[in-house]
């Protein structure tokens, strides 16, 4: 083995694990967030849907969606410039209040 090869091996078993570790990460992160996507799945109603619900009774553009404590809260801005906040039960899909 000549002086490059040897360079060349020890950079790539110096390298390797790094690229392993990176790549395990990247499998973990997209299982993290697979896992997140079904289990709002599973348990009530997706962003999408809470979204549908809210332009079934306010015509607009959505600007924000939040979710937290089983609720989404919808910011909708509509062609008037009016400014709607809907709040939908993440659950079911039942309309909680609407400001």
């Amino acid at each position: 083995m000549n002086r490059w090869q040897k360079i060349v091996t020890i950079l790539i078993v110096l390298i390797t694990p790094a690229t392993q570790t990176i790549a395990q990460s990247n499998h973990a992160m997209r299982y993290y967030q697979a896992g997140s996507d079904h289990t709002i799945a599973t348990t009530g109603i997706t962003e999408q849907k809470a979204i549908a619900i809210a332009q079934q009774n306010f015509s607009g553009r959505v600007l924000t969606i939040s979710h937290s404590q089983n609720t989404y809260r919808i910011k909708m801005l509509s062609r008037n410039g009016t400014v709607h906040i809907i709040l939908i039960n993440a659950a079911d899909g039942a309309i909680i209040s609407t400001h």
